[in-house]
């Protein structure tokens, strides 16, 4: 070997070893945690505007509190349980009042009626309450005053008090009876409140698990570019080192076409990570609707703080199916509409019966008034002599004393010519029920084909994560033992450099695996239905 090719060679060595030994932090340390092992790789890119360090937790705050599909889907059951109300509202007591003022006048037909015309003059005002009863029908009482004064003759009591204390019952014996069936809008209503509280928790349960993965692809997607970055150095050193061998004349300039190429792939390589990463950026900002917080979201670097880890978990596939088929909202939810279907065809039945009612009523009336006194008394003579004066308080309170006592008890039987609505009704409900029931066999057997796939990536992931290790620290002492040879001149620059390319492509490989593993563990939490309690998450209305 010439001197002038020895000279290159340890300038190269020298070159070499400045970067990977002499900085502090930087040198490889295969015991190193992934993220520390990256680091000894990696170029820090300027940052184009302020940074912001979120941790997973942050994010997973940030997406509960501004979420826009969370915050739509939080309005269901707040919907929902108006409607509950509403339906409730049909069993509150109900206030009727009512006053007419009534006057009439018509000719008189007889002298003995009346001299000239026929006058009237009534005041009617009535209290009623009206209450739904739960298991079908109604009860009302009710309370009916008048005052009537006339000009006709021959009158006794003039003007009339009168006042009626009334209580009435009407009740389904069969059509329309039982507790569940009066109360169907309400149950209805509960068991719609009940879907709308499974939807929204498996809304939440998506939305941790879309954080979790967003978050840990911009984990990987920032530690990708640093690596690009350093993978670009080195061939940008490479290339120069070729320029400065072609000029000694110790290569041939063939070479630096082979140079040139491979800085060409390692930019269109930064290119790629850097798009990576603003995609990254944009889905974790979306997620979280940081621009809800901050007017300048679109111009700042998220900087996740939290790394990846590799602990493993034992989880078996019944274990998994069985906490599954528990605590999943979406079968949860199904659940729900069945029972509710359930519901919806045990009325339709109740509605094939016939619709025999139960009326009773039961009524006290009271009567006072002036009391016009007769000569002889005899009111045919039409002679006046005296009045005793009567109040209108004497006929309320015979009517609330039950003076007179009236009742009446009564069945009605409706038969209708034709029932085909309500067994259209009933067939209808029953394929419902027949198609929920469908529903859930299926969505089971989905479940069953989710957790497989779910517990089957977590078991691969970690084992990826494991041997994607070990080929990191073989990539690794290939380098050394390469850098060895290649201080006795027995290996050559190009070799080195792409040992050390390897060795970043391990790295790589390594954290993608460790990326997959903790994505693949949010995922069997997700397909669980556990994601929530394992972060403890809880949403409170703060109404």
């Amino acid at each position: 070997m010439s001197g002038r090719k020895k000279t290159s060679v340890l300038l190269f060595i020298l070159i070499v070893c400045f970067f990977f030994f002499s900085q502090p932090g930087k040198a490889l340390n295969p015991g190193a945690a992934a993220e520390d092992r990256l680091a000894s790789l990696s170029l820090t890119a300027q940052p184009s505007g302020p940074q912001l360090e979120l941790s997973l937790e942050d994010c997973i705050l940030k997406a509960l509190r501004n979420n826009l599909n969370l915050k739509a889907e939080m309005i269901s059951p707040e919907i929902a349980e108006k409607n509950v109300a509403l339906a409730s509202e049909r069993f509150m007591p109900t206030l009727s009042l009512n006053y007419n003022a009534q006057s009439t006048r018509s000719a008189s037909y007889s002298f003995l009626d009346a001299s000239d015309e026929v006058k009237t003059q009534q005041n009617d005002y009535s209290f009623q309450i009206n209450q739904n009863i739960p298991f079908g029908g109604s009860l009302s009482a009710s309370l009916y005053n008048y005052v009537s004064d006339t000009n006709r003759r021959f009158q006794t009591i003039n003007p009339r008090f009168g006042s009626t204390l009334r209580l009435n019952l009407n009740l389904p014996l069969l059509k329309d009876f039982g507790y569940r069936i009066g109360r169907r809008e309400i149950v209805v209503a509960n068991y719609s409140r009940e879907i709308s509280e499974e939807n929204f928790q498996r809304v939440l349960e998506n939305t941790i698990y879309n954080v979790e993965a967003a978050y840990w692809n911009l984990v990987y997607a920032r530690e990708n570019l640093k690596v690009r970055q350093q993978s670009l150095q080195l061939a940008q050193e490479l290339l120069e080192k070729n320029k400065i061998e072609i000029e000694a004349g110790t290569l041939p300039p063939i070479e630096l076409l082979t140079a040139e190429s491979e800085v060409s792939t390692r930019q269109a390589d930064i290119l790629e990570a850097e798009a990576m990463v603003r995609n990254a950026e944009d889905q974790l900002r979306f997620i979280i609707n940081l621009p809800a917080e901050r007017a300048d979201a679109k111009k700042v670097q998220l900087v996740p703080t939290d790394s990846p880890t590799i602990e493993k978990l034992e989880v078996g596939y019944e274990e998994a199916l069985n906490t599954a088929i528990m605590k999943r909202p979406d079968l949860q939810a199904l659940r729900v509409d069945l029972r509710a279907r359930e519901f919806n065809l045990d009325y339709a039945e109740n509605q094939l019966l016939p619709d025999l009612r139960l009326q009773a009523s039961y009524w006290s009336p009271g009567i006072s008034g002036d009391q016009i006194l007769y000569q002889d008394n005899n009111p045919y003579t039409g002679i006046i002599v005296g009045k005793i004066p009567g109040k209108k308080s004497d006929a309320l309170r015979d009517a609330l004393d039950f003076k007179y006592q009236n009742w009446s008890v009564g069945l009605t039987l409706n038969l209708p010519v034709s029932n085909i609505l309500s067994r259209s009704y009933f067939a209808q409900a029953s394929l419902d029920l027949k198609q929920a029931r469908l529903r859930i066999k299926n969505q089971e057997q989905q479940l069953d084909l989710e957790i497989s796939t779910a517990v089957r990536a977590v078991q691969t992931n970690y084992q990826r994560a494991l041997a994607y290790k070990a080929a990191r620290e073989l990539a690794q002492k290939k380098l050394e033992a390469e850098q060895e040879k290649f201080k006795v001149g027995m290996s050559t620059n190009y070799l080195v450099l792409q040992y050390q390319r390897d060795l970043a492509n391990a790295l790589t490989m390594e954290l993608k695996a460790l990326i997959d593993y903790n994505i693949s563990l949010a995922n069997l939490d997700r397909v669980m239905g556990v994601g929530r309690e394992r972060r403890q998450v809880s949403v409170i209305n703060p109404d």
